[in-house]
């Protein structure tokens, strides 16, 4: 039986896979169904559909929206709204103008810093996406500043970090809310990193509908826990690899985790617009 990706990014945010190329990994994979889940936009939805129109495979409508929950960052993904939304996109246009700011302050502090990166360069790595610390990691291995992303993000980019800079302050609540209103079902991602399952019973009241039960740093007993939580609380436990690109071996990690076509099917079911 075909599987489904629910949690996959291109370089319309900061996956290194155009969205024709994440489909036809996907197809490649024997998918039945992958999500485009890039931060802050749906910008490679259209080119996606596309591809997926021509492969077989159906690509879901989704986004992840970075919040800040306290000091933790808490993501939360919407399925299957209505992606053209002029609202949705208005809130997501001034994300992703937020992203671009943040990403110059990173750049004039590492400047500061004796390293002279341009923000020129961080939007080439960008691709015209979504621009993310990411890029500004990649900028600075390109340049020799530091030997691997990794040690960019350790030295420069994370919080306490001397070239860190703050998001723009979205709540998970907000996050749902947005979703909700382009008629989709929110979820939360990858819930064992944020670590703060206390939050997801206070979510469930603002309409969150799934949950992230399977993903590729979950193992058997965090999948089990957040399987359980999801029948607790009646939400979709969905799953994807969070794939940005590749493996260490070059070999694309789309469909390293993955969930029944069923979920798909219980996620269209739930959001409105899909329904409309």
């Amino acid at each position: 039986m075909a599987k489904a990706d629910l949690h996959v990014h291109s370089t319309a945010s900061d996956g290194l896979l155009s969205p024709t190329k994440v489909v036809e990994a996907a197809a490649r994979a024997g998918l039945g169904a992958v999500a485009l889940a890039d931060h802050d936009t749906v910008g490679g939805l259209d080119e996606a559909m596309e591809a997926g129109r021509r492969l077989g495979v159906e690509v879901v409508p989704a986004v992840e929206l970075n919040t800040d929950f306290g000091l933790v960052e808490i993501h939360i993904l919407g399925y299957f709204f209505d992606w053209k939304s002029p609202k949705l996109l208005e809130k997501l246009a001034k994300l992703r103008h937020a992203r671009v700011e943040r990403g110059r302050k990173m750049v004039e502090k590492l400047r500061e810093l004796g390293v002279p990166l341009t923000m020129e360069r961080v939007l080439e790595h960008s691709g015209g996406g979504s621009v993310g610390r990411p890029h500004v990691a990649h900028a600075l291995v390109e340049m020799g500043a530091v030997p691997n992303t990794n040690e960019a993000f350790n030295q420069f980019l994370v919080r306490g970090a001397p070239a860190y800079v703050a998001r723009t302050k979205m709540t998970p609540v907000d996050a749902v809310n947005v979703i909700m209103e382009a008629g989709g079902v929110a979820g939360i991602a990858h819930p064992a990193k944020a670590g703060r399952d206390r939050l997801i019973s206070d979510l469930v009241k603002y309409g969150l509908g799934a949950i992230e039960a399977f993903h590729i740093d979950h193992g058997p007993d965090y999948a089990r826990h957040y399987q359980a939580l999801a029948r607790r609380f009646g939400l979709i436990p969905t799953g994807g690899s969070d794939a940005h690109g590749f493996d260490s071996n070059g070999v694309s990690t789309i469909g390293n985790t993955t969930v029944d076509m069923e979920i798909v099917e219980l996620l269209r079911e739930a959001a409105p617009a899909a329904n409309a």
